[in-house]
């Protein structure tokens, strides 16, 4: 099984295996979650993660948008961690080259914020 393939990011856009998103997604081992949003916008909280959650991956690549405005507070990454997730936060462009790199890597998971 191949997980999902970023083609293409920019700003407020991403393709993946062919499909163009405008809002943020996370990509799971199987499919592409669309239209993900947050409580708090801009602050990622283990509520907006519930999903990911259940899927249990070793890896969450976070992607923080474009200009880095999406905060992972402390107390998110702790828990994460806590429940043996590595957790890699960067800008958004840096973190589709890292999900690519590391997508057969069958327990990552990409959650992405497409704009700021």
């Amino acid at each position: 099984m191949n997980s999902p393939k970023i083609e293409a990011y920019r700003f407020g856009k991403i393709t993946i295996d062919g499909m163009s998103y405008n809002k943020d997604v996370i990509i799971f081992p199987d499919q592409v979650m669309p239209n993900w949003w947050r409580q708090e916008g801009h602050s990622l909280s283990l509520v907006d993660l519930q999903d990911v959650l259940t899927a249990r991956p070793k890896v969450l690549i976070v992607g923080t948008g474009t200009f880095g405005r999406m905060q992972t507070p402390e107390e998110t990454l702790a828990e994460l961690q806590s429940r043996g997730i590595e957790v890699i936060t960067e800008k958004t462009e840096k973190a589709c080259q890292i999900y690519n790199q590391r997508r057969s890597e069958n327990t990552v998971i990409a959650a992405l914020h497409l704009t700021c």
